[in-house]
């Protein structure tokens, strides 16, 4: 039994080191959006649910034996490991694949990702699912120590298995800052080896521990054939990924967007969970053989556990980062940590059949939640009415009593009915009484869509600032000006077409349209372009000209699907330096297929905000080993990094050269915001900024390229001594 835990907790922590790493590979081969990620996360759980249904119809009681069981359970491993060596390269197959068939629009793209993704992580990721029926199998008869081990033995291989995803969650992030994407795969690889090998040895002895005196329990408990807890265990499944999304919306302006941040909150989740699991298994052992019953007063609680985070999230409420999370997540995740095993063990016994097909139930709702939350909630509802939504159907529990109920004393009843009420009361109350996080704006616009909440904001001193999901992206300044204004100066000639990734409040996209040329932005986030009347007044007039084009779309993935050349391309990734996804915008990789699409003298603008030395040197070696000449200039305001990349010299004019390269409406753009008084003294100034890339290298001579399979910028808490 001992044995069997330990396979199961290595197993869940090598299912979310895969999940974490694939999902992200995807990334890099299909862009950084809202649809790729809800796609490759309902590819993954889809599998888990087919692969636990058919395992659990091989597993049906007197169709398999146990030692045949724990052999398939030990193939499946061998799959599961041969899977992450193998997905990788299926990912990038499909990349090149998509990239043939000519296909430009995104809905096109989309779809064919889906398809891609969805023949390439199911049938793995069945392998996966398939392990908990196997093992249940395996188990049955079993002599151990363990009281109600292997009688309710989907919530003991349950709690083994979270318990390996939290320590999955974070040991994903040292191993990836150690070993890279594709070494944290081999080594993941290596342990499901070792798991099969183990298994499969084991097997050989189960007969001799097998205990022939007990009869095996085949059938659930006749009380358990109601289709009440699969109904339960799809709400469950449903409103737990559901609400991870909402989260993730809800606690971004206090926790950032770092993979750290990202992996706190998963860390949370998956805790409370395995503390959950934990309570649930000890109630079992004290209650011995009596059948498992549940209290009805327990789906409204799991609801006002639900409004909570409504609470834990408003920005009125003076608590620290760490309480927000843990009051926000904990005690709702801690309770469906105890209700989902149960469920499963309620309805299915020790079955291997029906508890393989109640996982696929939960793993169902699993996928419809998230799909909710992103594409219909959280875009027309917003997160306040998000939570409500998700939690009414768990409150309504506190109006209409299970039927169960009746058979209980008039009595229990009437104390229960109470404090289901109570608890419908106080979640009202919440909901009425807490703010959301846009309210701490007096002057606000704020918009909605399935990538994020965008908020439009100026203070009483007319400054004004853009908010993606809570983080502030830029305000009104000249940097952002220079951006387009620079290259464009350096290139020496009439420029023709132009290219700006990360539309922002558009100032850079409004000072390309400056020179009167062609200009093309590509924006993730479709609420941001709409709000470019806010900060420039001129701005529907400029999306209304046709010079202008506007693609809501990932920039990397829009480079790798067009065919144009363009004069400047001009990269503005999100801030921080260190968010999750941004080093996509610094590779190597992402730097050739640039450099595929500038003309033969075009130029490159990357912006880098900062970053530690090792990030500084990483981003200024990728771009040296991709273009053949860089110049680096400090930003006229003191911070920041400029770097111009070209396949041809870039000329060493002065400020009064540059100018003349420069249309008068171009000129005046640029002097707009100043700082300087006169167009000379304003290049003057860049030119004086400029600094060798040797310089930026100097400090971390011995660090490589940033790459797709080390974004350094991202991963750096080893290096920070942050472990």
């Amino acid at each position: 039994m001992a044995a069997i835990f330990v396979f199961f907790l290595i197993s869940g922590f090598c299912s979310i080191l895969y999940e974490i790493v694939w999902l992200r590979l995807g990334m890099a081969q299909f862009g950084v959006t809202t649809p790729l990620t809800s796609i490759v996360i309902s590819s993954f759980m889809a599998g888990l649910g087919i692969g636990a249904w058919a395992a659990g119809r091989v597993a049906r009681p007197g169709d398999l034996s146990p030692a045949s069981a724990l052999r398939l359970y030990g193939l499946s491993e061998l799959l599961i490991g041969i899977a992450a060596v193998v997905v990788p390269r299926e990912i990038l197959w499909g990349r090149v694949l998509l990239e043939r068939t000519g296909w430009s629009s995104s809905s096109a793209y989309y779809a064919g990702s889906g398809v891609w993704f969805a023949l390439t992580l199911a049938p793995w990721c069945a392998c996966m699912g398939a392990t908990i029926p196997l093992a249940m199998q395996a188990m049955k008869g079993l002599r151990s120590g363990k009281a109600g081990a292997s009688r309710h033995a989907f919530s003991y291989l349950y709690l083994a298995n979270v318990l390996g995803a939290l320590a999955g969650s974070v040991g994903a992030l040292a191993m990836v800052e150690l070993y890279g994407f594709h070494g944290t795969l081999a080594r993941g690889a290596g342990l499901n080896f070792l798991l099969a090998a183990s298994a499969v040895t084991l097997s050989f002895f189960l007969s001799s521990l097998m205990n022939e005196e007990t009869p095996v329990n085949r059938e659930p408990f006749t009380s358990m054939r109601a289709r009440w807890p699969l109904l339960l265990l799809f709400g469950t499944g449903l409103t737990s990924m559901g609400m991870e999304v909402v989260w993730i919306r809800e606690l971004t302006p206090y926790v950032n967007t770092l993979v750290y941040s990202f992996a706190c909150i998963l860390a949370t989740y998956l805790t409370a969970t395995y503390m959950g699991s934990t309570l649930y298994r000890g109630w079992l052992r004290r209650r011995g053989n009596q059948p498992i019953q549940v209290a009805f007063w327990i789906w409204p609680l799991l609801g006002l556990l639900e409004v909570l985070s409504l609470w834990s999230c408003d920005p009125l409420v003076s608590i620290s980062v760490v309480s927000r999370v843990f009051v926000g997540i904990a005690p709702f995740s801690g309770l469906l940590g105890f209700v989902t095993p149960m469920l499963v063990d309620l309805w299915a016994g020790n079955d291997p059949d029906r508890a393989g097909r109640a996982y696929a139930v939960n793993v169902a709702g699993c996928i419809v939640g998230p799909l909710l939350a992103g594409f219909v909630l959280l875009p027309f509802f917003g997160e306040r009415w998000s939570v409500l939504l998700f939690s009414m159907p768990w409150l309504a529990g506190a109006i209409v009593p299970a039927r169960s109920l009746q058979e209980a004393a008039n009595k229990k009843i009437a104390w229960h009915r109470i404090a289901a009420l109570v608890t419908l009361a106080m979640s009202v109350a919440l909901a009425f009484t807490t703010h959301g996080f846009a309210d701490r704006f007096v002057h606000r616009v704020v918009l909605r869509d399935n990538t994020a909440t965008v908020i439009a904001t100026e203070n009483t001193m007319g400054r004004k600032r853009l908010l993606v999901n809570g983080i502030g992206i830029t305000v009104l300044t000249p940097i952002t000006k220079l951006m387009a204004h620079l290259p464009l100066a350096f290139l020496g000639r009439p420029p023709k077409n132009t290219l700006v990734i990360c539309f922002g409040m558009g100032t850079t996209y409004r000072s390309m349209l400056s020179w009167g040329i062609p200009t093309t932005a590509v924006e993730l986030v479709p609420s941001v372009p709409k709000l470019f009347w806010f900060y420039h007044s001129d701005g529907p007039a400029l999306l209304n000209s046709p010079l202008s084009r506007v693609v809501i779309d990932d920039g990397r993935r829009y480079l790798e699907r067009t065919n144009e050349q363009f004069d400047v391309i001009a990269i503005d990734p999100p801030p921080p330096v260190e968010a999750a996804g941004s080093s996509l915008l610094y590779s190597k990789e992402f730097y050739a297929t640039a450099r595929s699409r500038l003309q033969p003298d075009g130029i490159l603008q990357q912006w880098l905000p900062g970053g530690d030395p090792v990030v500084a040197a990483a981003v200024t070696k990728a771009l040296m080993e991709s273009f053949p000449y860089v110049r680096t200039f400090r930003s006229i305001e003191g911070w920041g990094t400029h770097f111009l990349a070209s396949n041809r010299p870039l000329p060493l004019w002065s400020a009064k050269e540059l100018l003349r390269q420069m249309p008068p409406s171009a000129v005046k753009d640029m002097m707009e915001w100043g700082p300087a008084s006169t167009p000379e003294d304003e290049l003057g100034a860049m030119l004086k900024n400029e600094i060798s890339p040797a310089s930026l290298i100097a400090p971390d001579p011995t660090s490589t390229a940033l790459t797709d399979d080390r974004p350094v910028n991202e991963y750096y808490a080893l290096r920070h001594g942050a472990f």
